[in-house]
């Protein structure tokens, strides 16, 4: 009995030291994190990734991309989410911000407008309502970079931000013809009857996938754990392409709000394989700089940003290359 005792003890042990070894971090969201647009996060969590690479992740939300920068840039969280451009944005008004890794070869939203609403191009949507997050979310912006491409302004059209449900919903009654939005809210549209069609932002101007955001002391502090968070992550981007069957099974049983849903989860997951993640290579994760300048030179062309920030200050790859 006292040996007995005693091996459990040190077991205990063992545990606790583990559990004491794991780093505390947590990640903001830009939009609720039972979004498919997260399910690579959550499956990285599921199967343990995070916790092989010695990390304690909590994930909270945040209002929005540009929101989320501001929150991680004053250390009220330690990494957050954006899009690959949001720090061209935000560190234009000093927030030191940079993407530690881009998700995706593509842009992340999509405009998609309903098929009865008389619209046949961007220039259609003049005089139209269009569905977006929220005004500080970048996905607005590249919004607005679509508009400007088609010889439009915000005050052509009426921009509404209704949030991830409002969209859905509006969309589906009529209430406003168009969205800014990404794969699954086209997804509940088209379950619920109502015919949209898609065009991808990535055939008008080049903007950007999903990115991890990390604040410039943040990288310069803590690069071990950034790199943690950066590979577990993209590990899980992996699984999602190589794999999206699986990965929708595993991702489900981890978020309870989709139970029984693992077809419908699979179908989201293979629209954001061919619209914004891409094929996987040794470059997924990594931020094209000619890319980025370009999305740059289209922002500060068309207003959409005051001022030029130097790109190479915007980005790192540092963290995903192993």
């Amino acid at each position: 009995m006292k040996l007995r005792t005693l091996i459990a003890g040190i077991g205990m042990s063992i545990l606790a030291t583990t559990t004491l070894a794991q780093e505390k971090m947590t990640y903001l969201f830009p939009a609720p994190d039972f979004l498919p647009a997260f399910a690579p996060f959550k499956l990285a969590q599921a199967r343990g990734y995070y916790a092989e690479a010695g990390l304690d992740v909590t994930f909270q939300v945040g209002k929005g991309g540009a929101d989320v920068a501001k929150q991680v840039a004053v250390g009220n969280a330690d990494l957050g989410g954006g899009i690959g451009d949001t720090p061209l944005i935000v560190r234009a008004n000093g927030l030191g911000v940079k993407s530690v890794a881009v998700l995706g070869s593509k842009a992340l939203t999509q405009i998609n407008y309903r098929t009865d609403a008389g619209i046949t191009s961007i220039a259609d949507l003049k005089g139209k309502s269009i569905g977006v997050l929220s005004f500080k979310d970048t996905t607005y912006y590249n919004l607005l970079a679509v508009l400007a491409d088609a010889g439009l302004s915000k005050n052509d059209v009426d921009i509404q931000a209704v949030g991830p449900g409002g969209i859905i919903k509006l969309m589906i009654s009529g209430d406003i013809q168009a969205m800014s939005g990404v794969p699954e809210w086209a997804a509940a549209i088209r379950g619920a009857g109502v015919e949209i069609v898609t065009v991808p932002i990535n055939d008008i101007f080049p903007a950007m996938a999903q990115a991890i955001l990390a604040s410039d002391s943040a990288i310069a502090e803590r690069p071990e754990v950034v790199r943690a968070f950066v590979q577990a992550t993209v590990r899980a981007y992996r699984d999602v392409i190589a794999d999206p069957e699986a990965a929708a099974k595993d991702y489900v049983a981890a978020v309870p709000q989709h139970e029984g849903k693992e077809k419908i989860m699979e179908g989201i997951m293979r629209s954001y394989i061919d619209l914004v993640y891409g094929s996987d290579s040794d470059q997924f994760g990594m931020m094209d700089e000619a890319r980025l300048q370009d999305v740059q030179e289209f922002y500060v062309a068309n207003e959409i940003v005051r001022q030029a920030v130097p790109v190479a200050e915007a980005y790192t790859n540092q963290f995903v290359m192993n």
